[in-house]
């Protein structure tokens, strides 16, 4: 009779288990092991930005109490550098999985946040991966390889030293390097109009390499640029377009070089200023099309 009760108690019991084993096992990782406690230590490399902007802002906090939280982990993670980075979802914050989820597959808020981050750290892919215990762990591919970064680095300080004058203020070198990244890049017409795409004139390897770009390659070669030159900046994209915003003497300035290097009907190389360091009044007053933008993310852009 016992052992008939003790079999009828372990079927019962696997039973149990097999019905209810996700609370089970949730209920022993928070209350014996250590599950949660090991989120990977943030690492930054050297092309890092210890840069805070209103929309994101750098966190040590990686236990995420709300959706805020959250995108700042993505911003902070991103910025350092990393390629794979780990942190847990509390308890006590009840949809942050379902935010997770939400973030990780809003590919125009990922990108978004991309703008901000220095260029070689800035993601080619981003994939989550999360469960139902709140383990959520980012996978990021860069959009700029090792060897990409030696080439570019050599190029952009050979170009410094060949066009900076002792004496230049920052508004000065922004307009020479402005000037030589026009100058020295042609717009790729097949790969924005026909989706020819023969140079990776995406990037800045595209407009300083191959001199060849479309507006991403522009936006990112002047960003590096600025970012050598210890000028706060970041992109600012619309629906199809992409462009730099300067923060200079205090004020924020837009930058298109993009549209500073018209293609003409003649294929004649012209370079302009109307996009050169201007505010976002005028920024609208130029252009009412492409020029639209997100001001709940750009908020230092926001027309006042």
């Amino acid at each position: 009779m016992k052992k008939e009760l003790g079999v009828i108690f372990l079927l019962l019991a696997g039973i149990t288990i097999f019905l209810y084993h996700e609370e089970i096992v949730s209920y022993l990782v928070d209350t014996f092991s250590d599950y949660g406690k090991d989120s990977s230590i943030l690492t930054n490399n050297s092309y890092s930005s210890s840069s805070n902007y209103q929309f994101v802002q750098l966190t040590n906090q990686f236990t995420p109490m709300n959706r805020r939280d959250i995108i700042n982990i993505y911003y902070t993670v991103l910025n350092s550098g990393m390629e794979d980075f780990t942190f847990y979802c509390p308890k006590t914050y009840e949809n942050c999985v379902e935010e997770v989820n939400q973030i990780s597959n809003d590919q125009l808020l990922l990108s978004n946040i991309n703008n901000f981050v220095p260029v070689y750290n800035s993601f080619q892919n981003i994939e989550t991966e999360f469960d139902t215990l709140g383990k959520v762990t980012i996978h990021i591919i860069h959009n700029y390889t090792k060897e990409d970064i030696d080439i570019l680095n050599q190029t952009i300080q050979s170009i410094m030293q060949e066009t900076m004058t002792e004496g230049m203020t920052p508004q000065d070198k922004i307009k020479t390097i402005h000037d030589y990244i026009i100058e020295h890049t042609k717009y790729d017409v097949n790969r924005s109009d026909h989706q020819i795409t023969t140079y990776r004139s995406d990037t800045a390897y595209g407009a300083l390499i191959e001199h060849y770009a479309i507006c991403g390659g522009y936006a990112d070669s002047m960003k590096l640029f600025l970012e050598k030159l210890n000028v706060p900046n970041y992109k600012i994209s619309s629906e199809n377009h992409v462009w730099n915003f300067v923060l200079l003497d205090g004020n924020w300035y837009h930058l298109d070089l993009t549209w500073d290097d018209p293609v003409t009907s003649t294929n004649e190389d012209v370079l302009e200023y109307d996009y050169f360091l201007i505010t976002t009044e005028e920024l609208k007053n130029l252009e009412e099309k492409q020029h639209i933008f997100d001001e709940t993310i750009y908020l230092e852009a926001k027309s006042n």
